[in-house]
């Protein structure tokens, strides 16, 4: 959806330097991004793994 859309906002944890994170872990190429937005009191909710009892 980045790649077709005219305008690509990116809701980011922190921005860091160039060169600090592995390219093989980014999903948005920064050719599509045009702009990021610095997100305020992020919330990281943990997240239960869920399973039915075995019948």
């Amino acid at each position: 959806m980045a790649g077709a859309a005219p305008v690509t906002i990116a809701e980011v944890e922190e921005i860091v330097p160039v060169g600090a994170l592995d390219p093989d872990a980014i999903h948005v190429p920064s050719i599509y991004v045009q702009r990021l937005v610095l997100g305020k009191d992020y919330v990281k909710p943990i997240e239960r793994r869920t399973t039915r009892p075995r019948s």
